[in-house]
């Protein structure tokens, strides 16, 4: 493993009615013990997995608005209230990876254009703005992730089409095995945390514990769906 524990130090934490400290997820987080390559977050919009990830990368040194150590630039809103007050416990400890934050790519993609033709070259080449949204995210996968490193994800399927989300796995799978990576994701995506061997982490009902697959909210109600949609249609729309 390489980053097998995270903490939250009580004590030094701010008042509880203050965000971020007012979630009910982080105010009952205490430690969480990673014990696979790949771990995701999942749980409604709110519940706390993005701004636990953004704090998470502040404490790896990379730009919580999106990145690697070495991207800086600046993102209104972009620095993490809680990275204070978090402990990384490594095994070793990797100071390489990368930061994606969905919201914000496009500041990042503006940043890379910046620094000219020599960075591009660890992203394919050609400018991420003229690629296509899914495009730019997959190129982001093939050519800037490489060697061991751990790679924090915040909705990456907020630019992939299915498809493209199963490529991603594939893409995810290779560096897992070859390139001995560790992956932590926020994801709304059954597709994507439905990848197998993985902690599944949920953040809904006020503290964060360990799920399966199938008794998540997000693979319940889209399976309900899929199996029912006109009826479940019929019983949102009709008054």
């Amino acid at each position: 493993m390489v980053l097998r524990r995270i903490t939250l130090l009580h004590e030094e934490k701010s008042a509880k009615e203050e965000y971020p400290f007012s979630i009910p997820s982080i105010q009952s987080m205490t430690e969480l013990d990673l014990t696979k390559r790949v771990t995701f977050f999942v749980g409604e919009n709110g519940s706390g997995k993005s701004t636990l990830l953004e704090g998470i990368a502040d404490v790896c040194g990379f730009n919580p608005a999106g990145g690697g150590r070495n991207n800086t630039y600046d993102v209104d809103a972009s620095e993490s209230a809680l990275s204070e007050h978090l402990r990384l416990s490594w095994m070793p400890k990797v100071t390489n990876g990368f930061f994606l934050r969905a919201e914000s790519f496009y500041h990042f993609a503006s940043h890379i254009d910046q620094l000219g033709a020599e960075s591009l070259k660890s992203y394919g080449g050609k400018s991420l703005h003229q690629q296509s949204h899914g495009e730019s995210f997959l190129s982001l996968f093939l050519n800037r992730f490489q060697g061991k490193a751990i790679y924090l994800l915040d909705e990456p399927e907020a630019a992939l089409s299915p498809q493209r989300q199963l490529t991603f796995l594939r893409v995810m799978h290779e560096l897992v095995q070859e390139e001995d990576c560790q992956f932590i994701i926020a994801t709304h995506s059954p597709i994507i945390f439905g990848y197998p061997d993985a902690t599944i982490l949920s953040f809904d009902d006020g503290e964060i514990k360990e799920t399966d697959y199938e008794s998540t909210e997000h693979y319940q109600i889209t399976k309900y769906f899929l199996d029912h949609r006109k009826k479940f249609l019929k019983d949102i729309l009709d008054d």
